[in-house]
C-alpha cells in the first residue's frame, strides 16, 4: 500500500512526482532539476515523513553535481544523503532519462550510516577491510544482533574506475553476513566522468558505502536473461589495468568479435553489445562481462575485470520480460507483497529492452512493483561486481515478525 496523491509544497502545489510508500519512504522525480517547485516538495516530503538520510540518482547531462550539492543544502539543511551520476534511471514511470530522483528514508524506520572509501584506484584489499570493518562494529557493536537479517548494505561506486571487483571482494570479507548490493555510477554513456557526492563532498575514484538497518522485511535479489551459446572467445592479448581486450583468438578484438556474431565491425554499437553480451563461467554459473564500447584501434573496453587467457562464450538475451517479471513474482511471494523496490539496473538492459522494442513492458512491471534506482555501468550483487543484471532489494508489505528477510549470503570456510 502506498500514498499516491502526490507531495504538496509550501505553497500548496501538488507534485505528481511525489509518493510515500507504507513504510514512510518517499520518492520523488523531476526532468527539470531547476524547478524550485519540485524542491520546496522535497523539503515539504522530508519535514513530513522526518527524513534521516536520503539517496540523489542524477543525470549529469540535465543537473552539475554541485547543483544537486546546492539544491540539497537549501531544501534539505542537515540531512545527511549519498548521490551519484547515472546513465538513465527508474523513476515512477519506469525506465527513463535524463532526470533526478530523490529517495528519502524515515529516520524511525531507517537508522543510515555512511563513509567514502577514497582513491580506490590504489586501495589495497587491506585498507578498505579495515576501513569498512570499523565502520560495521561501530554500526553494529551488538554482536548477538548480527546476522538477525535486519541489515543490509548499498554500495556506489565510480563506474570508472576499474576497481569494482577489488571494492566488492573487499566489502563482502568486511560485511560478512551483512548483505551487499549496489550499482556503478553512470554518466549518460559519455565514460569521460561519473559523479559520487556523500553530504555536498563531490568525488570520483571513490565508492560509497551505506550501512541500513531496519525493522522492514526485505529481500535482495537479482535478475538476468542471458543464454549461452556454442560460439568461443579466448582473450589472447589484452590490458587488464584498463580492461581493453586487443585480441580474441589471436585476432584483432572488434573484428573477431564482429565475426562471431555475424556483423560488420564497422556496425558495432552499444546495441550490438547489448544484443551479443559475453558471458564466463565461474563455479558453474554464467556472468556477463559486458563490452563498454569499441576504440579506434579497434580494440574493445570492457565494464569488467579482463585478462589473457579467460574464454569468453557468447550469449543472447532472450526472454528478458518473463524473467524479470518471474524474479518480481518470486520476490513478492517471498515478502507477502512488495512495498517499493531499489534497484540497480545495468545501462546495457536498457539498450537492449529498446531494440528488442519491450521497453514498455519492462517500464510497466517496474511500475507494478514500485521501483527507483537507477541505469549503472555494473552492478554489484554480495562478492561479485556483475554486468547486464538488475540487483535490488525489495521491501515488504507485510510484518517484519512475520516475513522472509535478507538474503542467502555466501559464508567463507
Amino acid at each position: 500500500m502506498r500514498s499516491t496523491d502526490g507531495i504538496t509544497d509550501a505553497g500548496g502545489a501538488t507534485y505528481a512526482c511525489g509518493v510515500t510508500h507504507a513504510c514512510g519512504v518517499a520518492v520523488l522525480s523531476t526532468a527539470d532539476p531547476r524547478d524550485a517547485g519540485f524542491w520546496r516538495a522535497v523539503a515539504e516530503a522530508r519535514r513530513r515523513g522526518d527524513a534521516g538520510f536520503a539517496l540523489v540518482f542524477f543525470s549529469a547531462s540535465r543537473i552539475a553535481p554541485d547543483a544537486v550539492c546546492a539544491a540539497m543544502a537549501e531544501a534539505c539543511a542537515g540531512l545527511r544523503y549519498a548521490a551519484c551520476s547515472t546513465s538513465g534511471e527508474v523513476t515512477r514511470e519506469g525506465l527513463s532519462e535524463g532526470n533526478l530522483v530523490v529517495v528519502l528514508f524515515p529516520a524511525d524506520r531507517f537508522r543510515v550510516d555512511a563513509l567514502r572509501l577514497a582513491g580506490i584506484r590504489g586501495a589495497g584489499m587491506e585498507r578498505m577491510v579495515r576501513e569498512v570493518g570499523a565502520a560495521k562494529r561501530a554500526f553494529r557493536p551488538d554482536a548477538e544482533r548480527v546476522g538477525d537479517g535486519r541489515a543490509f548494505a548499498l554500495c556506489l561506486i565510480d563506474g570508472l574506475s576499474f576497481a569494482e571487483e577489488a571494492v566488492s571482494a573487499a566489502l563482502h570479507w568486511a560485511l560478512d553476513d551483512i548483505p551487499l548490493l549496489g550499482g556503478s555510477a553512470g554518466d549518460d554513456m559519455r565514460f569521460s566522468a561519473t559523479s559520487l557526492i556523500l553530504d555536498g563532498e563531490i568525488a570520483t575514484d571513490c565508492a560509497l558505502v551505506l550501512l541500513v538497518e531496519t525493522d522492514i522485511p526485505f529481500q535482495v535479489f537479482k535478475t538476468d536473461n542471458f543464454v549461452p551459446t556454442p560460439a568461443k572467445l579466448v582473450v589472447t592479448r589484452s590490458d587488464p589495468s584498463r580492461r581493453v581486450v586487443h585480441e580474441f583468438n589471436a585476432a584483432p578484438a572488434a573484428a573477431e568479435y564482429a565475426r562471431v556474431i555475424g556483423m560488420d565491425p564497422h556496425a558495432l554499437s552499444p546495441m550490438s553489445f547489448a544484443s551479443h553480451p559475453l558471458v564466463v563461467r565461474v563455479g558453474g554459473e554464467y556472468y556477463c562481462r559486458s563490452v563498454q564500447k569499441m576504440n579506434a584501434d579497434g580494440s574493445l573496453s570492457f565494464f569488467c575485470a579482463i585478462d589473457d587467457g579467460i574464454v569468453m562464450t557468447v550469449a543472447e538475451p532472450a526472454g528478458m520480460t518473463r524473467s524479470t517479471r518471474d524474479a518480481f513474482d518470486a520476490v513478492d511471494a517471498r515478502l507477502g507483497g512488495i512495498d517499493f523496490v531499489l534497484g540497480f539496473d545495468c545501462v546495457l538492459r536498457r539498450i537492449d529492452a529498446r531494440n528488442r522494442q519491450v521497453t514498455h513492458r519492462i517500464s510497466r512491471i517496474y511500475r507494478e512493483n514500485n521501483v527507483v534506482g537507477f541505469s549503472t555501468y555494473g552492478e554489484q550483487y554480495l562478492s561479485m561486481h556483475l554486468n547486464q543484471t538488475f540487483t535490488g532489494i525489495a521491501f515488504g508489505t507485510g510484518a517484519a515478525n512475520g516475513a522472509a528477510t535478507g538474503a542467502t549470503v555466501e559464508r567463507r570456510a
